[in-house]
């Protein structure tokens, strides 16, 4: 007999809880892009860009073609990647391969300088001087002096398919890929002869490599700064989430100061006559219409904002026309921004209240701070600025004081040691003398130490000495083969010195080598 009885299901506790996930409720991975069409800015913060931007292009697109006398054993590019030689050529400096900490000290350097920046006023690299807002600006450039300012765009895009739509759209879009092109074509200017090359890509005979390099950076240029924009500085670039760690309560960013702001009002007198509370924000919108990451300032700090300034110029632009007071929108810290709030506010206790920041006569309390440049020098600054001159400082005399004659040298390995016929020991030596000036000279190889043992060079004849003088080409390695050869009779030393020198330019590069004997190899 079965005495199990089912429990009856309406017994069961039901939960009310929705799944995160439900597919019901399920929104698209990526969101369409939504089209931004900033608005043309005027003001000091714009003229900055326009200056920065003439002058990273013009380094860029003009520094291949600046030429630098090294005479007549090296190129007289001044800015040169030689990689056939593994050299690289910055004016007076040449650097070599075994050199690489020079570039890893600039690497170190550019960080310490990222750290610096930041932390004092914010992203003002991704602002001013990054590449992806340089090109974007350039780009934007073309697009208004064909298509017009922001309405203008606006209505294009909205516009049905058209004659005069397919010209514009294909005549920006044509120059969009000449600059690409031509940005393709200054970066391979680097890496060799920039007069030799141009004319090697006109006339097609230049290598492969260059045209698919020139293709490949034509496309990024084009769809990075054409195309993505603002999306390659959200999703793609690493900074915006990085940079939090790098501000603090006394760092420089482009701040709405609500504390002067609110409540906003489109209709101000209306809004007096009323006895409401207003603050000097007209709710215009002009910072969002020329911000070229179609944000709002007056949402707070935000990833996306790139601190261009660029909503700064909009906004005392509008202050000015109101006969207002500039700052609304300014570059504030953290610290300031808190303390004017406080005031608004009366600590907190209550919400933004305009009579408490302001004067009868319109001007702003006491109470109020301003920003004061002081500021910017703190502990922290002062720590990056010394370690970027300390690095800085370091590599200069190192590069001022180094030697530009170097030597190496292998031992043969099998046999590792001969005996001759009246009993010496010959040890086998391979010297590489590398010659590090653009100029041919005659250094000296010397034997030091391992007294009464002598040396034969094979290219220079049959003597046995204990120097040598050889001829060593500009810019390059000179390998000699080298015997030395020891009496048997001498006392048991197992190491010297090679010693190249050059009394001409106070060059002088050493190796300590081993001499093998029969006790000496197991």
């Amino acid at each position: 007999m079965n005495l199990y009885t089912a429990p009856d299901p309406n017994d069961i506790e039901r939960v009310g809880v929705e799944p995160v996930n439900a597919r019901r409720n399920r929104q698209p991975l990526y969101a369409p892009r939504k089209k931004i069409f900033p608005k043309r800015a005027e003001g000091r913060f714009r003229r900055f860009k326009w200056i920065v931007m003439l002058i990273t292009l013009g380094i860029y697109y003009l520094a291949p073609w600046i030429r630098w006398d090294r005479g007549p054993y090296a190129s007289d590019q001044a800015i040169l990647v030689d990689l056939s030689s593994r050299r690289f050529f910055f004016f007076f400096i040449e650097i070599w391969p075994q050199e690489f900490y020079y570039v890893a000290g600039l690497l170190v350097m550019a960080g310490f300088g990222l750290f610096l920046v930041t932390s004092a006023v914010g992203r003002a690299w991704c602002g001013y001087a990054c590449p992806q807002t340089v090109w974007v600006d350039l780009f934007l450039v073309v697009e208004r002096a064909i298509e017009g300012d922001r309405n203008a765009r606006m209505k294009l895009d909205a516009a049905p398919f058209s004659f005069d739509k397919l010209r514009k759209r294909v005549a920006k879009h044509s120059i969009w890929i000449l600059i690409g092109v031509a940005t393709g074509g200054a970066w391979i200017f680097y890496f060799a002869d920039a007069p030799s090359l141009a004319v090697s890509l006109f006339t097609g005979t230049a290598p492969v490599a260059a045209y698919a390099t020139v293709a490949i950076l034509t496309a990024t240029t084009y769809v990075l700064g054409g195309l993505m924009r603002e999306q390659v500085c959200t999703y793609m670039c690493p900074w915006p989430r990085i940079q939090g760690a790098m501000l603090d309560e006394n760092s420089l960013v482009v701040t709405y100061n609500d504390w002067r702001g609110e409540q906003r009002s489109r209709h101000p007198k209306k809004a007096q006559a009323q006895g409401l509370p207003i603050g000097d924000c007209v709710d215009c919108n002009a910072c969002v219409a020329v911000c070229p990451m179609g944000i709002d300032i007056r949402d707070g700090q935000q990833m996306e904002c790139i601190t261009c300034a660029l909503c700064i110029d909009a906004c005392d632009d509008v202050m000015d026309k109101l006969g207002k007071p500039r700052g609304l929108i300014a570059y504030a810290t953290l610290s300031e921004y808190s303390s004017n709030m406080s005031v608004a506010t009366d600590g907190g206790r209550t919400s933004i209240q305009p009579p408490k920041v302001r004067n009868e006569d319109g001007s702003f309390v006491s109470a109020v701070r301003h920003f004061d440049w002081r500021i910017v020098f703190r502990p922290r600054i002062v720590f990056y600025a010394v370690v970027l001159a300390l690095i800085g400082v370091a590599m200069a005399v190192h590069l001022a004081f180094r030697e530009r004659l170097e030597l190496n040298v292998v031992h043969d390995r099998n046999p590792q040691y001969v005996l001759e016929s009246d009993g010496s020991i010959r040890n086998g030596y391979t010297l590489r003398v590398l010659n590090m000036v653009p100029a041919p000279r005659d250094v000296t190889i010397t034997l030091v130490g391992l007294e009464g043992a002598t040396m034969r060079i094979p290219e220079l004849g049959k003597q046995d000495r204990r120097s040598f003088t050889v001829h060593a080409e500009p810019d390059a390695a000179t390998t000699l083969k080298v015997f030395v050869t020891r009496k048997p009779d001498r006392a048991e030393i197992s190491e010297f010195l090679f010693v190249t020198e050059d009394t001409g330019h106070s060059d002088r590069a050493t190796y300590r080598a081993a001499f093998n004997a029969p006790g000496d190899v197991k």
